[in-house]
């Protein structure tokens, strides 16, 4: 038996931007932010959610495509940069912004559920050491 999930809900999921708006719908307290298409829209998000933030790319992970924006100034070079980075790396320039919560740890908690309603933690993992923003190791 396969254990996983679906190909639908991992090309879903795939999609930050698309995954922010699932979770939002089913009621998840997420970190403030906004789906952007252009440096303008990444500056009216920025500007309403206030600095610092951080530009992170739709598609892919690892740290690729994701800028730390201090402030207004720097926005439209970090925007182009990061949109760049992107598409080279994941083939999909389209980025999201967030606010920057700082100080904040990543921990990570997998969990498992079945058919019947099960539902599991399997615990949590410590991921905050980084260089850059790519993690450097899981505890």
């Amino acid at each position: 038996m396969f254990i996983g999930p679906g190909a639908e809900v991992m090309e879903r999921m795939g999609d930050k931007a698309r995954a922010k708006r699932e979770l939002a719908a089913a009621g998840v307290p997420l970190v403030p932010g906004a789906e952007t298409a252009s440096p303008a829209e990444a500056r009216a998000a920025a500007n309403d959610v206030g600095f610092p933030v951080l530009l992170k790319a739709r598609a892919g992970g690892g740290g690729k495509g994701m800028r730390l924006v201090e402030d207004e100034a720097a926005l439209g070079d970090a925007y182009a940069r990061a949109s760049s980075e992107a598409l080279a790396a994941f083939g999909d320039g389209r980025l999201y912004l967030e606010k920057a919560i700082a100080p904040a740890r990543h921990v990570e908690i997998q969990v498992i559920a079945d058919a019947d309603g099960g539902v599991l933690t399997l615990g949590d993992r410590e991921c905050s050491i980084r260089r850059r923003p790519q993690k450097l190791i899981e505890e």
